[in-house]
């Protein structure tokens, strides 16, 4: 029973986001993410039973038929719904929460040979765009977004939205933030405001602020290489900037010179002379 539960809920997910969705038998026979995530069900339970080569063969006729690409020891909760789908790439250390959305060309990969878990953990109620690539051993938190095209190296707390490359957060909890001091202010109020913390308050604002500062990251070094490069672009822009100054206060001192030397040449002219009475 629980077996027909879930197919059912399957395909009820799918015409929940996807307007295209007219019937049933559409979605069964022309849905290529609704074939992956079956297949993908039948490979992780006999990867889960020690078997390797057999899950891997599914896996691999799944890519050949969907062109998606899940391996068998990815985790996947239900609910997920994957739209089109062609490129999509699921890391064997990967792990999806429920009710998990991702489009087109997403990648949920690793950054190197390392072992153990390499493959991002995603929450629960995520949408994935269009071409972004989560790449890392790292959690992606509930309702998080991350924007087409995106390549996300690190964290991500929950109900932000992530665009750009490298990634960075640009609304937390609908809330739009701009640098880091309004990305600050917006993890306060997520964190502290349904706890009856006076946010209004400056000195309590204060304290939290010092007490979400706390960065446990102790393998996040600088890079001197990096810094040394936007040194340089820095260097690079000032000296532009001057070059142009100077251009405009060049081009103003021809001009004036120009006009000087044409009345100049007005005053050498020889004039009419007056005729006597």
């Amino acid at each position: 029973m629980k077996f027909f539960s879930r197919l059912r809920k399957d395909i009820r997910v799918i015409f929940e986001r996807d307007p295209a969705a007219r019937n049933v038998l559409e979605v069964v026979f022309c849905y290529s993410g609704l074939h992956a995530i079956w297949m993908h069900r039948l490979s992780h339970a006999l990867y889960l039973r020690g078997w390797v080569l057999v899950p891997r063969l599914i896996s691999n006729f799944c890519r050949f038929l969907t062109g998606i690409e899940i391996h068998p020891g990815a985790t996947i909760g239900d609910g997920l719904f994957i739209d089109h789908g062609t490129g999509i790439v699921i890391g064997e250390t990967a792990e999806l929460g429920k009710n998990v959305t991702l489009y087109q060309g997403v990648t949920l990969g690793g950054t190197g040979k390392e072992k153990g878990k390499r493959h991002p953990t995603i929450g629960n109620n995520v949408v994935v765009a269009t071409g972004a690539k989560v790449l890392g051993s790292f959690k992606v938190g509930d309702h998080a977004k991350i924007g087409a095209g995106s390549v996300v190296l690190r964290e991500v707390p929950p109900y932000a939205t992530v665009v750009g490359i490298p990634g960075h957060i640009v609304v937390m909890h609908g809330m739009r933030v701009h640098n880091a001091e309004e990305l600050r202010q917006a993890q306060i109020e997520a964190a502290f405001g349904s706890r009856g913390y006076d946010l209004n308050n400056p000195d309590v604002c204060r304290e939290l602020r010092e007490e979400i500062d706390v960065d446990l990251d102790h393998d996040d070094l600088p890079d001197p290489e990096t810094e040394i490069i936007q040194s340089l672009s820095r260097q690079i822009l000032a000296l532009e900037q001057k070059v142009r100054y100077l251009e405009q206060k060049l081009e103003e001192k021809r001009s004036t010179e120009t006009g000087k030397a044409e009345k100049n040449a007005e005053k050498k002219l020889p004039g009419k002379k007056r005729r006597k009475k």
